[in-house]
């Protein structure tokens, strides 16, 4: 019983500061620090950027839908050592993103201290994506307007398509 009071003692307390806020710039002034430069869906989305795009969101996440050709590097056990492996040249133009660029931007600080020097963080994330009708894909590599929002709090800033969570 203490360990469900406390879950949801700390879910309440993560999910307060969200209420005040109206839209995604709201959160990320809350939540970021601007310490990585934002990108903007738009920019990502143009033919000519050529950037590796890195997928900061749990497995459960990725598997409902993650933008195309993203690697998913995941936010809670996330390696460094597992992107140097796979992205060695730090000049690479690296973008990450998450649901709507907290966790990406938290990931993108660590690759940036490891000497990466062109990260950029997708300014609202996987949700903003959405929002402007670009298309997403599933594990099957299937195109799908499904998106994994976490829980219906943090799901009101996805307004296209359809809202998954546990």
């Amino acid at each position: 019983m203490k360990r469900i009071f406390l879950h949801t003692y700390l879910l309440i307390i993560s999910i307060l500061p969200l209420w005040g806020q109206d839209n995604i710039a709201d959160v990320l002034k809350q939540h970021n620090t601007k310490s990585v430069p934002y990108i903007s869906v738009q920019e990502l989305a143009m033919p000519k950027t050529n950037a590796i795009i890195l997928d900061a969101r749990e497995p459960r996440e990725y598997k409902v839908s993650h933008i195309k050709k993203a690697i998913h590097v995941g936010y809670d056990f996330f390696s460094v050592d597992t992107i140097a492996q796979k992205v060695p040249d730090k000049t690479s133009h690296i973008v990450v993103y998450c649901s709507l660029g907290i966790r990406s931007e938290v990931i993108a600080e660590k690759l940036k201290q490891k000497g990466y020097t062109n990260v950029y963080n997708l300014y609202g994330g996987i949700f903003e994506w959405k929002n402007n009708n670009f298309k997403l894909f599933n594990s099957n590599d299937k195109e799908t307007d499904s998106v994994h929002v976490f829980d219906e709090t943090w799901g009101k800033w996805l307004t296209k398509g359809i809202k998954v969570h546990d």
